[in-house]
């Protein structure tokens, strides 16, 4: 079974609040892409609406929101996430991550959109 660290992070007050997640509840998260909203009573968090902003796998490589899939691939990035440039015009070729939610990612960051104070 798989186990995640939740963070979540609240737009109104500024502060975030990391949950860990195992079991039943985390195998509801497994298939969610970056963008999806899910109810928060998955994570404790009744009332809660929480939609996925990114994560990051064991190796600590960031998910991207425009690659498809859960696999792991280089690819040529020129800003973030996942790179940030110290010159303009620079590119690089970063380890990273797709959009959806495996038993490989220990790391899923979410944001209130209904609910909560």
């Amino acid at each position: 079974m798989p186990t995640f660290k939740v963070v979540i992070s609240n737009p109104k007050t500024g502060r975030a609040e990391q949950v860990e997640v195992s079991g039943e509840a985390a195998a509801r998260l497994l298939g969610l892409k970056i963008g999806d909203v899910f109810d928060g009573s998955i994570v404790g968090k009744p009332g809660l609406k929480l939609k996925i902003t990114g994560g990051s796998g064991k190796a600590g490589e960031p998910m991207l929101p425009f690659l498809p899939g859960g696999a792991k691939r280089y690819v040529l990035l020129s800003g973030p996430p996942g790179f940030h440039p110290r010159d303009r015009g620079e590119r690089r070729r970063k380890f990273v991550r797709g959009n959806m939610i495996t038993e490989d990612i220990v790391q899923v960051n979410t944001v209130i959109v209904e609910g909560g104070e």
